[in-house]
């Protein structure tokens, strides 16, 4: 390719001007920009950042809401387990004492229980009785 070469008089009065070099800016990660920003505060200061504080606000009280939310359902599933558990054992103690119950209902075991009081038990079946309307 062919170098292009600007025409440029100089004076002798005038000295070439030079460009010298801008000494480079410490470049920072954005990593590091946004952990210096943070820390000193400085991104809370942008007007956008204002324009969104209500739905900030917004968004902090739905999570409270949602904390408190699983907290009451915690609470709540742990009352039932510890309930579950309270019927599990009535349970148990409803069929040990229904069993109980029917055992010393059984017939010989009435008459164990009666033998000291002088009451006996009944050989013959009960009969019916029929009384007859007078007409």
């Amino acid at each position: 390719m062919a170098s292009v070469v600007k025409n440029t008089i100089i004076t002798p009065n005038e000295e070439p001007k030079i460009r010298e070099p801008r000494p480079k800016k410490a470049t920072k990660s954005a990593l590091a920009l946004l952990i210096s920003m943070l820390i000193s505060g400085s991104f809370l200061e942008g007007k956008k950042v204002t324009q969104q504080v209500p739905f900030i606000l917004c968004i902090a009280l739905l999570a409270m809401i949602y904390i408190g939310n699983n907290y009451n359902a915690q609470k709540t599933a742990i009352a039932i387990n510890k309930t579950r558990k309270e019927i599990e054992g009535l349970r148990y103690e409803y069929i040990s004492t229904k069993a109980n119950l029917m055992y010393i209902s059984k017939q010989s075991e009435i008459i164990k229980r009666l033998g000291g009081s002088g009451l006996k038990e009944a050989i013959v079946p009960p009969e019916k009785i029929f009384i007859e309307e007078a007409e």
